[in-house]
């Protein structure tokens, strides 16, 4: 490419969290400028937001409706290459399915419906449309989180045993929502977050780590969801028993009620000649640990990396690198994949991204847990997608 491409935002106006980091991580490596968007519901904060960005007014639109009409029509060296969603769950799959059948390549942000069902629906006009699409998992960009899933395929740890994934949280501990806090409202609210709280915000990074870094699929999970603060209609707490194909075991917990944890999320994966970890608010750091010998701390940024955890390293080592550059690594490797999309290309064989099979996967998740919790924390088997 010669140029920047050019992207539109849905969500992520004036109170957003999100849509600020997507901006952040698809601007990191000048290679994409934001040039429209629709960035609220609410049609004024929407054209308040726009001018807030410095965006020309005929590019700022009242609704993602009147935005996929207008930007249909622009001529060629004023289109959108591609759009990204940063919406509450319950407006991911129209304004995806609209922007896709428009011809438009989509970077979503998880999880990636407002259920199963539209997520299949989805997955279909992705495939129909051929156009790219991403799901931001962000975590995956981490590099050393690459690093650990290059141990795990290289059979340094043997043959897995245990899985342990922990995503503990405690801002939702009192009942925030009642004081109109925008990002708690909506994501204790069913009609707006779907059928899980905690477990869909945060169960699904859980999840989708776990899967990343190990290759294995769950089977059977037996799950107890919980709503700790009075009155929240959604679980705040869920801690869940999994079953892996291939025999290996493993615990997953999400929470938002743990008072005084940040954004702790950890994992560890055991196998039968060693063991790792990987703590998110230590992102540099990766833990291996053996029978005979002390343990290791592989860092980031140095020659002994795998190849391609050296590659998706932004910083020298010695230097913080976390969570933006996660998601800029997971923008930088959209680019790659709408660039050869705009080019008439194959899409590159090394491409390492989340797509919509990720997406069908975590509402696979949330809807198991769900039934799994409902029917009393029994043992339900894991569908395929």
């Amino acid at each position: 490419m010669k140029r920047k491409l050019r992207f539109g935002m849905i969500g992520g106006g004036r109170g957003a969290f999100i849509g600020a980091v997507h901006r952040i991580a698809a601007l990191m490596d000048g290679k994409a400028e934001l040039v429209a968007g629709s960035f609220s519901s609410v049609a004024a904060r929407s054209y308040a937001s726009g001018a807030d960005l410095f965006l020309p007014s005929d590019r700022v639109y009242g609704s993602y409706r009147e935005m996929v009409e207008a930007e249909a029509i622009q001529p060629a060296n004023r289109r959108l290459d591609f759009v990204v969603i940063v919406t509450p769950n319950h407006e991911h799959f129209t304004p995806a399915k609209l922007f896709l059948e428009s011809g438009f390549n989509v970077i979503c942000d998880k999880p990636v419906t407002f259920n199963l069902a539209e997520a299949r629906r989805l997955r279909t006009i992705v495939r129909r449309s051929g156009k790219v699409f991403v799901l931001t998992h962000n975590y995956t960009g981490t590099a050393m989180v690459k690093q650990a899933r290059a141990l795990v395929r290289s059979g340094k740890l043997g043959k897995i045993r245990k899985v342990v994934v922990e995503y503990p949280q405690g801002w939702l501990a009192t009942k925030l929502e009642s004081s109109g806090q925008k990002q708690a409202a909506w994501r204790t609210d069913p009609k707006r977050s779907g059928a899980a709280g905690s477990m869909g915000d945060i169960g699904t990074h859980a999840e989708n780590l776990a899967r990343y870094i190990t290759d294995l699929r769950i089977k059977e999970l037996c799950a107890d969801l919980t709503a700790f603060v009075p009155g929240r209609q959604l679980d705040d707490d869920g801690n869940i028993l999994l079953r892996f194909h291939g025999g290996a075991k493993g615990v997953l917990m999400a929470s938002q009620i743990c008072i005084g944890d940040e954004s702790a999320f950890n994992i560890r994966v055991y196998g039968d000649k060693a063991s790792l970890e990987w703590h998110q608010e230590y992102p540099g750091d990766l833990i291996v640990k053996y029978p005979d010998r002390p343990r290791e701390i592989w860092r980031h940024g140095n020659a002994y990396l795998d190849p391609k955890a050296a590659s998706f390293t932004r910083i020298p080592p010695g230097h913080p690198e976390g969570y933006l550059e996660a998601f800029g690594n997971i923008y930088s490797e959209a680019f790659r994949a709408i660039t050869a999309e705009i080019e008439g290309k194959e899409q590159p064989q090394d491409l390492d991204i989340p797509t919509i099979d990720d997406g069908i996967d975590g509402m696979i998740f949330i809807e198991t847990v769900v039934k799994s919790s409902k029917r009393g924390a029994r043992w339900v088997r894991f569908p395929r997608g």
